[in-house]
């Protein structure tokens, strides 16, 4: 639902929780007019929550907070962060894709982008140990998916003898200071020319050019999980964890009970992370042997 010129969504079963979408580079505006906005309309909510922006870290507004994080790579010159900000093994793999005869380019929004994209999203059904939610994606499907925010957004491309192996959708805030990287995918069977490496330094060549100064690539760590894998190659790429206010605005007295007693955030994120360790590899193991069983290959 459009209010006051935001798309307003809404998540969570028993405690609704609105958010403007994109709130890691969309802000809601003066706050106060956008809760009236949401109070006044049909909406049915009990919490509004939003993100302070990139790169404001201590608390502006006087609504209930707490620390969310971001992995976000400053920008001065492409070359500073080459030389200085990414560790040997990210420049090595950047270097890799160009080796291997891939090419990383700005592209734009059209139809062969679309195709590309149904491609790298249907090569296989399971990613990283789970079964991946966009497999079986259509070509309205990508527009869908890929076709959001298009007046401020960037999309760079790799090919590899014509082909799209990956791509990475940037997104400006508003205020043209600094983007996010909101997509970025890349063909498992391409993975040894590195596409993804490559179009995070193109990603930041783009962003110097353009005088952005922070590149966000989504959440640095997420709820209670810790550092992982990804989180790895974000800091080997350079990105820091910067924490920033997370503002909770009750809209109803279920939203005002369930911000008191912390009923607001998912339940996943009250269960200890050894159990969820041991749960993602089971898991993973089910989904590869079904996989297997299958005759198909995973990440």
């Amino acid at each position: 639902m459009f209010i006051c010129d935001k798309d307003i969504r809404v998540q969570g079963r028993l405690v609704k929780v609105a958010y403007v979408d994109g709130d890691k580079f969309t802000l809601p505006g003066p706050p106060q007019t956008l809760i009236e906005g949401i109070k006044k309309s049909s909406l049915r909510a009990d919490l509004f929550t939003f993100l302070q922006s990139v790169p404001h870290t201590e608390p502006m507004y006087g609504y209930d907070w707490e620390f969310d994080n971001l992995a976000v790579l400053p920008i001065t010159t492409f070359e500073h962060w080459w030389n200085h900000q990414i560790k040997s093994p990210a420049r090595n793999r950047a270097r890799q894709a160009e080796k291997k005869g891939a090419v990383i380019r700005e592209i734009p929004f059209d139809d062969e982008l679309l195709a590309g994209i149904v491609d790298i999203h249907n090569e296989t059904p399971i990613r990283q140990g789970r079964r991946f939610p966009h497999y079986g994606m259509d070509h309205e499907g990508a527009r869908k998916y890929a076709g959001t925010f298009l007046d401020r957004s960037i999309f760079i491309g790799a090919f590899f003898e014509g082909r799209l192996i990956g791509f990475l959708k940037l997104v400006m805030d508003e205020a043209r200071t600094y983007a996010c990287a909101i997509n970025i995918l890349s063909m498992i069977q391409h993975r040894e020319k590195a596409p993804t490496n490559a179009m995070i330094a193109q990603a930041v060549r783009v962003c110097a050019e353009r005088g952005l100064r922070h590149l966000v690539y989504e959440n640095f760590v997420y709820g209670n999980k810790g550092a992982d894998s990804l989180t790895n190659f974000k800091e080997t790429n350079g990105f820091i964890r910067m924490d920033l206010p997370r503002y909770y605005v009750p809209l109803t007295p279920l939203g005002r009970l369930a911000l008191r007693y912390r009923l607001h955030r998912r339940l996943v994120e009250y269960v200890p992370e050894p159990l969820m360790i041991r749960f993602r590899a089971l898991r993973s193991t089910w989904h590869q042997r079904r996989l297997a069983a299958a005759g198909g290959s995973s990440e």
